[in-house]
């Protein structure tokens, strides 16, 4: 497959705006054509993963676009790093992991990135228009900005999201193509009780279940209630995109290409209709637990990053009690800006709640050692925690968390779950 370049690309790569352009719109071509794809395709804005250090080849790699004179072209947001650089105290990196993570950092906002460091962009002010092709990294960002904000990406991987962001293009295939983001197979959901689909630790739940049964497919589900919180949709994809490779679901009524199911589904018959019960919703729940027992040694929530939201919620759940145990809370910049702004922080410094931002304890050194118990309303953290961190995990709902914070052990309502 031969990608073909416009006159203005083709000058861009033979460096009429400098080698780092130059260098990155060769890797983009390259990509393109390994893809399959037969052009590029203008995108309105980006969203960066590989700002997280995982190796010094990668602050190489960013390094050397600055060198070159690269600068993004789009407007282009920042996923969490391996800092926190508002409290980097609590962050456990060795000297040289701490100084290259500070150098990818930097690199990244010298090449005109925003320095959001948040996994939740979409809730930090970044949220293309339906319809707009846009080339985003990170997992839970890429499934919501597909399917809750209705903008068209594929599933960018580090540096090839750098590459879209600095020359503004991104290869002409997969959900970029309208006739690839037509849902396949219909997801009935009547078979759950309401009283469950009113609860905020289901919608993980649904998302595991999902992302295991569907896989790379694309769905339309039928049957959620039209209440449901941007929060929820966010907490949901999330879950779906890391236990399976959801880059995009369809909700009838609640996603903007599914008005109804068969706008979704192309006016076609679904190849498969699956139909979940409240016995496979429990699996599900218990599938994101590695562990049993009542010990629990940390908490974590905000992953994706919690919102303003979230925060007053956790605050009112705890009603002035203090945690026994560690609680990390991880989320955004601006999310903290709002909490300062409304007198929230004290409150929850007093409950002994950890703020982490611009990272999370997932991605980076902050728990006490490599082992023990965290305990999570997160899907995407509980699927991983138990690699990335050494930790097993139970998984609840965020009053679980609190009502077991407060105890220094597990405490579950199992009654939510019951048949």
């Amino acid at each position: 497959m031969t990608v073909t370049l416009t006159a203005e690309e083709q000058a861009i790569a033979q460096g009429r705006d400098g080698p780092g352009r130059a260098m990155a719109l060769r890797i983009l071509a390259e990509s393109a054509r390994l893809l399959g794809a037969e052009h590029l395709v203008p995108i309105a804005s980006s969203h960066i993963d590989g700002c997280l250090y995982h190796g010094d080849s990668g602050v190489a790699f960013a390094e050397k676009l600055v060198k070159g004179g690269a600068r993004v072209t789009v407007p282009t947001t920042l996923n969490v790093g391996a800092l926190d650089l508002l409290r980097p105290q609590q962050i456990r990196l060795e000297p040289h992991q701490r100084e290259m993570a500070l150098r990818l950092m930097r690199a990244h906002e010298a090449l005109g990135c925003r320095a959001t460091w948040t996994c939740a962009p979409y809730q930090a002010g970044h949220r293309p228009a339906v319809g707009e092709d846009v080339a985003w990294g990170e997992s839970n960002a890429v499934a919501f900005v597909n399917s809750v904000l209705g903008a068209r990406s594929n599933r960018y991987g580090d540096f090839l999201d750098l590459c879209c962001a600095i020359t503004g293009r991104a290869p002409a295939t997969g959900l970029h193509l309208p006739e690839n983001r037509r849902a396949t197979l219909r997801v009935d959901t009547s078979a759950i009780p309401d009283r469950l689909k009113e609860l905020g630790a289901f919608y993980p739940v649904l998302g595991a279940w999902y992302g295991r049964a569907v896989g790379e497919a694309i769905g339309v589900i039928d049957g959620l209630p039209q209440t449901v919180s941007e929060d929820a949709l966010k907490a949901f994809g999330a879950a779906a995109a890391s236990s399976g490779s959801v880059a995009l679901f369809h909700a009838t009524g609640l996603t903007p290409e599914a008005p109804t199911a068969e706008t979704a589904l192309g006016g076609q018959a679904p190849s498969e209709v699956l139909r979940p019960a409240a016995s496979d919703l429990l699996a599900a729940r218990d599938s994101l637990s590695t562990v049993e027992g009542a010990h629990l040694d940390a908490i974590a929530v905000g992953s994706p990053h919690f919102s303003n939201s979230e925060f007053k919620q956790l605050l009112k759940l705890l009603d002035g009690r203090r945690s026994r145990v560690p609680f990390h809370a991880c989320t955004g910049r601006h999310v903290i800006a709002q909490l300062e702004a409304e007198d929230l922080l004290q409150d929850l410094e007093a409950a002994g709640v950890n703020i982490v931002a611009d990272t999370c304890v997932v991605v980076t050194p902050i728990l006490e050692g490599f082992s023990g118990v965290l305990m999570t309303n997160s899907g995407k953290f509980a699927h991983y925690a138990p690699g990335n961190t050494g930790y097993g995990v139970l998984y609840g709902s965020l009053s679980d968390c609190v009502e077991s914070a407060v105890a220094g052990r597990l405490v579950r309502d199992e009654s939510l779950w019951s048949a």
